[in-house]
């Protein structure tokens, strides 16, 4: 009598966890696919009709952009005042932005401006940052001026590694970002340079050798390099 308790105990105590299980498994693919559904709008306020090139992933973008929280439209950042007035500068799609800017700004042409709408799992989440709450809708008005072929292509490793040793010192780096910032006609402050450039090795050289070796720098992972 008791053998038959214990294998009706252990049964049932299986199946509670099979239960439990599914349960969760339910219960994460709905969650999943309420996240995946959600979207960045994108209403487009201005595009040049000569646009020979567009933003993709990988290119370095030079661009102004405005955050505001949907509930009240209070500013939440301004690259015009937390930037010292300049453009910002980043990687497109590499998580140097929030994913909601990632998106909304692919496929942008120089000059254009647009209005992005954004949902919290493409922003900053249940978990918010500063001046967002958790859970916040932002809407950015965002103005791009310049796109360059992305420092993480192969063309421009191969551009930088002036001595072809498949790694990036801080000088060759320093000499690719001083030829790049000769393209930008507006006055920037000396120090915003070096302020890049040591953003860029704290971001990117992930052993703290001193270098950005190609698997370092190589986000998508080129057989070339």
């Amino acid at each position: 009598m008791v053998r038959v308790w214990c294998s009706l105990t252990n049964l049932m105590s299986t199946m509670y966890r099979y239960s439990a299980l599914l349960f969760y498994s339910l219960v994460c693919s709905v969650l999943f696919n309420c996240i995946c559904a959600e979207e960045v709008k994108i209403e487009v306020l201005y595009k040049p009709e000569n646009c020979p090139v567009k933003s993709k992933r990988g290119d370095a973008l030079n661009a102004h952009y405005d955050g505001f929280l949907a509930k009240d439209g209070s500013k939440v950042y301004c690259s015009r005042t937390d930037n010292e007035g300049h453009p910002k500068w980043f990687i497109l799609g590499v998580g140097q932005v929030i994913k909601g800017l990632d998106i909304g700004m692919t496929d942008m042409c120089e000059g254009e401006k647009r209005k992005l709408i954004i949902p919290p799992s493409l922003g900053y989440g249940v978990i918010g940052r500063e001046k967002v709450p958790p859970n916040s809708t932002l809407v950015f008005e965002v103005e791009l001026y310049t796109v360059r072929r992305g420092p993480r292509s192969v063309e421009s490793f191969k551009m930088i590694d002036l001595d072809g040793d498949k790694k990036l010192s801080r000088d060759e780096l320093k000499m690719y970002l001083q030829e790049e910032f000769k393209r930008d006609t507006r006055n920037q402050d000396p120090s915003y340079k070096d302020r890049v450039l040591t953003d860029i090795l704290l971001k990117n050289d992930h052993d703290g050798d001193g270098y950005i070796s190609a698997r370092e720098y190589n986000v998508f992972q080129h057989d070339e390099l």
